[in-house]
């Protein structure tokens, strides 16, 4: 865990932590406030995940940030909605197995296309 880089999650309380790891199974140790992602993940909240990682007791693939972003209420629906944001499913293989330069272009990969064909410029059809 001393290796392990903490992330910026964005500028909303910067003090809280939030802990993305592999699912437990469905015998294995739950934490105090664990959610369950779609894609074998969950996103711990409470301490006491840390301090299973430091005994070696906790989840082996982390990723850790302090803060978060926000949006108003049906804001980020209504930017998906307009093609602001490109989406995939979260996958282990991308967020814990891939180097952090390269998972931008892998999650983009997932789409199907080259992200070298995006383009900045915005225009009517």
């Amino acid at each position: 865990m001393l290796t392990q880089p903490v992330f910026y999650g964005g500028p909303v309380q910067t003090e809280r932590g939030f802990v993305l790891h592999d699912a437990p199974p469905h015998d294995g140790a739950a934490f105090m406030s664990t959610l369950q992602v779609p894609g074998g993940l969950a996103m711990t909240t409470s301490k006491d995940v840390l301090e299973a990682i430091s005994k070696g007791d906790g989840p082996k693939r982390v990723l850790v940030t302090l803060g978060y972003s926000g949006w108003s209420a049906g804001q980020l629906e209504e930017e998906i909605g307009r093609n602001g944001w490109l989406t995939v499913e979260a996958t282990p293989e991308v967020i814990f197995d891939t180097p952090i330069a390269q998972r931008y272009e892998r999650a983009l990969g997932l789409l199907g296309f080259d992200p070298r064909m995006l383009s900045q410029e915005v225009g009517h059809a």
